[in-house]
């Protein structure tokens, strides 16, 4: 029994753990994968935030073009609320245009915004569009429905 035993300054009882400098090295390794990880999965999912807000103004263009089937070419004027709701008295009106009769927003929470007559097209078109995670009108991230984004 005493030869099974190992004794205290024996090799094997000196590496029942792992060192300091072992679980250094591999922590610094998962930081360089998470480093070049987590970068790639947030760019992935901005194009994806992206990709959904042209579907969504896609979507809002095709209620618009409804609204105007039913309206001899008119496109709403007060808003896209008119998609929605009746403004009242409007007997042409046969809504709702929209899904789930909701206000369509982006996927960073901003409403989706319309201008009729459209400023930016020529063919007559109202103005489509999201003023992207900057939130702020006018700038490089908008995403519109006059121009290739």
């Amino acid at each position: 029994m005493k030869a099974a035993r190992l004794k205290a300054g024996s090799s094997r009882a000196l590496r029942a753990g792992f060192t300091l400098m072992e679980v250094l090295i591999v922590l610094a390794i998962l930081a360089v994968i998470i480093g070049l990880v987590v970068p790639n999965l947030m760019k992935g999912r901005e194009r994806a935030n992206i990709d959904a807000t042209k579907v969504q103004i896609k979507a809002v263009e095709d209620a618009l073009d409804m609204y105007a089937l039913d309206h001899d070419g008119d496109y709403p004027q007060g808003g896209l609320s008119a998609l929605m709701t009746n403004p009242g008295g409007d007997t042409k009106w046969k809504g709702p245009y929209t899904k789930g009769n909701k206000s369509p927003v982006d996927p960073w929470g901003n409403p989706i915004q319309y201008q009729n007559p459209g400023t930016h097209q020529n063919d007559g078109r109202p103005d489509v569009w999201s003023m992207g995670k900057d939130k702020a009108a006018n700038t490089a991230d908008d995403i519109t429905n006059w121009a290739t984004n």
